[in-house]
Parts: C-alpha cells; structure tokens; sequence
C-alpha cells in the first residue's frame, strides 16, 4: 500500500489525508501549520514534520481514526498518536503531546 505524501513547506509531510474532503484541508493546513511554527520555535534545529491518518474503524455512522506524528528536531525524535472520533481534536491532541515532549526535554 503505498499512500500519497502531501507536503506542506519544506519540512512537513501528511499522510493518509488524501481521502480528506478538500474543505476540511484548510482547517488542517491551519492546525499543522501553527504547530510547526511553534516548534521550529522551542526547537533546536527544526527538521521535519511527518503525520500519518488511518481510520481503524468505520462502520456508517461511527469511525475512529488513529493519527501519528513525529517531529525530527536536530536528530531526536519525538512521536505521539491519538485514536478518536473527531478528527480536528485528534490532530490538535497528538500534536500537543508533542509539543509537550519537545519543551520537556528542553528543560
């Protein structure tokens, strides 16, 4: 299965967003792109962004999603992943407990 990267800027790749409704990718690209800007800010060396979306369950009126999300800051990794039904608060979720990875180790 080889799915689609979309890049956002240089450093940021999605992936698994393809099946995404085209209205739904400003508010994303929002969400992504404030992120990003935060940690290039708390980062060292800010290398890249890389979130991945899989739907685990969908069954007509109820899905779950899975999304997981890295950032490379001058050779360290930090990951996260959230599982939930809304998709906006997953993103914002993950991407949260990955900030929160980046400002620990800062300190």
């Amino acid at each position: 299965m080889d799915e689609e990267i979309i890049k956002l800027g240089g450093n940021i790749e999605l992936s698994g967003f393809r099946e995404i409704e085209r209205i739904n990718n400003v508010v994303i690209n929002k969400i992504v792109g404030s992120y990003a800007r935060k940690f290039s800010e708390i980062s060292t060396n800010f290398e890249k962004l890389q979130i991945n979306l899989k739907t685990i369950h969908d069954t007509g009126n109820s899905r779950k999603i899975e999304i997981h999300a890295k950032a490379s800051d001058n050779g360290k990794v930090f990951a996260s992943e959230v599982v939930d039904r809304n998709l906006y608060f997953a993103l914002d979720t993950v991407l949260k407990k990955v900030k929160a990875e980046m400002e620990k180790s800062k300190r």
